[in-house]
């Protein structure tokens, strides 16, 4: 019922995971949080997925984390005629507001909001960046551009542009009822797309009302630039390499991920390394050298997930893909050069009491025989700033509430255990002691070190550290009150 690694998987649901066998196979080969996209199926789709896996998680009696990844708005271009046309390098091409259809000189591009940003020598990509256009001239319902990359256009091709921030909102009026739709559901994270500045967020969080926590995803240079302001607002973060790789030089997304996951790691909040991570693997049951090295990168940099997309969702082999990213990563994690990675990465931040706490647990935990550290926590701050130091020894985040447990699963190392509520800190320690002896963490000869807030129910409150012995008969002697 224990990982024997730190790092979490994400396994997206889709056509090819649907049924209850296949999702628990899943979760029985190492996924620890499912992704519902919500740019796929129908709500009754969606709601048949959720209630599959919270059936499998009565079943195996541990925590489950559900993520709904909101679309974000879609701009696409408008029809053509003949279905397709080719544009070729060097000719010009117009985009407008009309509705008729397309041919080789110009196409429909409904969306006002874009050429009220555009200005001369901005640039558009569509189709994922195969085709790329530059604007010579621009007014309020068109762009006259000319094709610096050309290549076969077809209806409805997505259209992407890096340069400018658009005055579009992150959420589309689509975005706003499934968002509503997946609270009401009960799941534990919303993924926001399309974020450009931290409003994106704030605007999601008044609309989620506490009902589930908020994970940007960064994929737009814009993200990138006012990413310190989005982090603050965010309670976690998703590297969406897929778009930021078309609207970014290629070469620039492996320095830009290095550096969000870390400032995400130092902040204590979970961060998600996305896409393409063992696509071969859609159609192939095995991955390719280059992705297996691309998702051990993801661990040595000390991501919190790494994240399976089209691969479980509807490749030929998810079981298979979950599974071997699970391989990977528990082989990284036992390469002594990833401790030295790990460790030469991290940030001392010793600002507040919580902070010395947590990294004294680690200290203490690294110096003598103590076989886990335990995290009685009510909104699971207290786990997120021990797995911010990212120690050697497991991580047992206890908590009585269900919600905080399925929340912390996507937290690097946490292993959520839900506990009776307590009030008094020697019934926190008496409750670690027998959770870490229940999940093969310790035995009644080992220690543990457990830390807390205290008073209980209160959050930010993490003021207390203990080293106990998991034998509770010792804990009462040396405490008998």
């Amino acid at each position: 019922m224990r990982r024997h690694r730190k790092i979490k998987i994400v396994a997206t649901l889709g056509p090819a995971s649907s049924d209850k066998a296949t999702i628990r196979a899943l979760w029985e080969a190492g996924a620890d949080v499912f992704r519902l996209n919500m740019s796929h199926g129908t709500h009754a789709d969606i709601a048949a997925r959720h209630t599959i896996i919270r059936e499998i998680e009565a079943e195996i009696g541990r925590p489950i984390a559900i993520l709904a990844d909101l679309q974000g708005p879609k701009l696409r271009v408008g029809v053509f005629a003949d279905g397709a046309v080719d544009l070729a390098e060097g000719k010009p091409f117009r985009l407008d507001l009309s509705d008729a259809p397309g041919d080789a000189s110009r196409v429909q591009l409904p969306h006002p909001e874009i050429f009220a940003a555009l200005e001369p020598g901005s640039s558009l990509l569509v189709n994922d960046g195969k085709i790329r256009l530059r604007v010579t001239a621009c007014g309020a319902d068109f762009a006259d551009c000319v094709v610096s990359v050309g290549g076969t256009i077809s209806n409805r091709k997505g259209v992407n542009v890096p340069d400018v921030v658009l005055p579009l909102a992150a959420l589309s009026e689509k975005d706003r009822r499934d968002l509503e739709f997946a609270c009401e559901l009960g799941v534990d994270w919303l993924a926001l797309s399309f974020v450009q500045r931290p409003e994106d967020v704030t605007e999601a969080r008044e609309l989620a009302r506490g009902r589930a926590s908020i994970l940007s995803k960064i994929e737009k240079p814009a993200a990138v630039k006012a990413f310190d302001a989005i982090l603050a607002v965010s309670d976690g973060i998703m590297v969406a390499r897929g778009d930021l790789g078309v609207e970014c030089p290629v070469q620039a997304v492996p320095p830009i991920q290095k550096r969000l996951v870390r400032a995400a790691r130092a902040a204590a909040k979970p961060v998600i390394v996305a896409t393409q991570m063992l696509e071969s693997m859609i159609e192939s049951p095995m991955p390719t050298r280059a992705e297996v090295s691309d998702v051990a990168t993801a661990i040595y940099e000390g991501a919190d997930a790494v994240m399976l997309s089209a691969e479980s969702a509807a490749g030929q082999y998810p079981v298979q893909a979950v599974a071997t990213m699970d391989a990977v990563a528990i082989e990284v994690e036992s390469d002594p050069i990833y401790r030295e990675v790990i460790e030469a990465s991290r940030k001392i931040a010793r600002r507040t009491v919580a902070d010395g706490i947590v990294s004294a647990a680690r200290e203490i935990a690294e110096t003598t025989d103590i076989k886990a550290i335990c995290c009685f926590s009510q909104s699971g701050t207290t786990a997120s700033l021990v797995a911010r130091e990212r120690p050697r020894v497991p991580i047992l985040a206890l908590t009585p509430l269900v919600d905080t447990a399925r929340k912390l699963c996507l937290t690097w190392g946490a292993h959520c255990v839900l506990v009776p509520p307590q009030d008094r800190f020697k019934g926190a320690v008496i409750s670690a002691a027998k959770a870490a002896r229940a999940d093969g963490f310790a035995d009644t000869t080992d220690f543990i070190v457990v830390t807390a807030g205290v008073p209980f129910n209160v959050q930010g409150t993490t003021n207390i550290l203990r080293v106990a012995p998991c034998d509770e008969r010792l804990i009462f002697r040396a405490d008998p009150e």
